[in-house]
This record gives structure tokens, C-alpha cells and sequence, in this order.
């Protein structure tokens, strides 16, 4: 506490000209100032590291925002983690222009890639985790255990699967709410294992309500500021062991928090 306040200290200028100071002052604060330099980088070298897989659009102004929002959560404390880089198939697209404007390594993956491309991919970042945000490809060859998708529909049996990915969800959403089949949409968040979208990896879950007037568009909306409300703070959960399992049963998997 006491190196935080002496850091803040020197970046407000209450010490702009240490010269001053004698060296009976000097030596305690210099002693304090390399002290949590060092503690910086300690702390720095243990923080779990996250790989971001996100598709994104092909322009480069659109897609991205789950990807924005996890880099920003960082920067605020709701997710204790470095990321380390973030993956898009679309060279010039929407993330590759937020992994610049955040500072974020940025790796292109076309498709086509295989068990061994993921793999290769999130060892040579040397992340701990790898975090599915709008990505629309199949996921092979990475750990169950560490490895963790957002999914913007409540019911992976009914809306998840190959078939089922971005605006389409919606569609299909709406499509059965008029046929009175469901009554609402959602969020959620699930291990990645050789099942798309499985429904038995699930830890995650909020609903979202559909209204008579609705389209996909406006469903979409809401189930987007869903995702960006709670992603963070459950990548969070993960990352440090509060929601684990043992990437092979469902029964195993602690912390859920589940609507």
C-alpha cells in the first residue's frame, strides 16, 4: 500500500525535484521506489495470460466489441489477466483495427486451419487460457479445461451448433418465438470441448426477453449489451480457478452460475 501511494506519489510531481530532499529522506524513498518496481514485475510475470479468438467483420469499423470490452475490463480491474493476443480470420477487418488501437498483438488465421494451427497458435503466445468471442470456426485440438465460449443464445440445443452462429441465432430465435416455441433469448457461456456448442459444458447462463415488436436486429442489440455486461466478469471466474472442471464431466464443473 505504501509503494502504490509513494508510485502515485512521484507520478502527481510531489517529488519533482528529489534533489532537495536529504538523505536521510532520499535513501528510504529510493528503497521504496525499486521495491515496487520490482513487485510490478513480479506480479506482471505471474498473471495468467488469455488468447482472444474473434472473428469479427471484414470492415474494418465493424466487429470486435466482445474483443474491446475484455482488453478494456483489464485496464479497469473487473479481469485480472494479460492478454496476449487476439485472432480474426479477416486480415483488415474490425478486430485487426481494435487490436491496433488497443495495443494488442493480432494474429490472422485464415480458414481452413486445423488441430494442430490451434494449437501452434496458443503456444507460441504462451497463453493459459483461450477465450471464444464471436468466433465462428470449430475449435480443435485445444484443453476443454482452459479453453471457454460465449454464445449469444440461451438454449445451445435449440441454437447452437455449426448451423448457428451470429445473426443467424437471432433469426432463428425470433423465427420460434413467433411460433410460440420460446419464450426468450440469452447468454451463454460454455467450455469448449469436441461437441459444438455444448450444451453439457454449460457455466454459465442469462436470459433476455423478447418483446412482441421484435426483429433480430433488436434482439441482437440486447442480447449484445448481455454479453458485454457479465463476459468479462466471468472470464474473470475462470481464469482464476472460481468455475473449473476436470474437462471430461459435466458434473465436475464448480461455480456455475446459471439462470
Amino acid at each position: 500500500m505504501l509503494r502504490n501511494l509513494f508510485l502515485l506519489s512521484l507520478r502527481r510531481g510531489y517529488f519533482y525535484n528529489i534533489t532537495l530532499y536529504s538523505p536521510l529522506i532520499l535513501y528510504p524513498l529510493i528503497k521504496l521506489w525499486i521495491s515496487a518496481i520490482l513487485e510490478s514485475e513480479q506480479l506482471i510475470k505471474t498473471m495468467k495470460k488469455l488468447i482472444i479468438f474473434a472473428s469479427g467483420e471484414k470492415e474494418p469499423d465493424k466487429g470486435g466489441s466482445g474483443f474491446k470490452k475484455l482488453v478494456e475490463a483489464t485496464r479497469t480491474g473487473i479481469l485480472d489477466v494479460k492478454i496476449v493476443a487476439v485472432v480474426s480470420n479477416h486480415p483488415n477487418g474490425g478486430v485487426f483495427s481494435k487490436a491496433q488501437e488497443l495495443g494488442v498483438p493480432f494474429v490472422h488465421s485464415p480458414r481452413g486451419r486445423t488441430a494442430n494451427d490451434y494449437r501452434r497458435i496458443v503456444a507460441e503466445s504462451c497463453a493459459d487460457f483461450t477465450a471464444l468471442s464471436g468466433w465462428l470456426g470449430f475449435v480443435q485440438g485445444l484443453d476443454p479445461r482452459t479453453t471457454f465460449n460465449i454464445h449469444p443464445a440461451f438454449d445451445l440445443r435449440k441454437f447452437g451448433g455449426k448451423d448457428f452462429y451470429g445473426h443467424k441465432v437471432h433469426e432463428a430465435v425470433i423465427a420460434a418465438f413467433k411460433r410460440s416455441e420460446v419464450a426468450y433469448s440469452g447468454v451463454t457461456m460454455h467450455f469448449a470441448t469436441a461437441k459444438y456448442d455444448d450444451p453439457g459444458a454449460i457455466f454459465f447462463q442469462r436470459k433476455v426477453s423478447i418483446y412482441p415488436d421484435d426483429d433480430a436486429d433488436t434482439l441482437a442489440e440486447r442480447v449484445n449489451r448481455m454479453e458485454h455486461e457479465w463476459q468479462a466478469r466471468i472470464t474473470n471466474d475462470v481464469v482464476h480457478g472460481k468455475i473449473h472442471w476436470d474437462g471430461l464431466d459435466p458434473k465436475s464443473i464448480c461455480g456455475a452460475d446459471l439462470e
